[in-house]
């Protein structure tokens, strides 16, 4: 399984929701690789993804795709980013 965590520039908040989506998958005891992108890349880097992690400004500009596109409000709310990850996975 491959998730990516995209933001504007692919540094900065995809780094860290990148780093917080491993840990709730550590947490919820699954596999997967988890790459950080921006939007830039977006159609490159998540076309054999199934989930892309983002914030809500971000959904439009990321345009269709296979993949299920998850919005995050906090980075740092391990629950929430467990809870929807859980949901886009199961």
């Amino acid at each position: 399984m491959k998730i990516v965590t995209i933001c504007g520039a692919g540094i900065g908040a995809s780094g860290i929701l990148k780093v917080n989506a491993e840990r709730a998958l550590q947490r919820l005891g699954l596999a997967a690789t988890v790459v950080a992108a921006d939007l830039a890349s977006v159609s490159t880097v998540a076309a054999d993804a199934q989930v892309i992690l983002t914030s809500a400004e971000f959904v439009e500009a990321i345009g269709v795709t296979r993949a299920d596109v998850v919005v995050i409000e906090n980075y740092f709310d391990a629950v929430e980013l467990t809870t929807k990850l859980e949901a886009a996975i199961g």
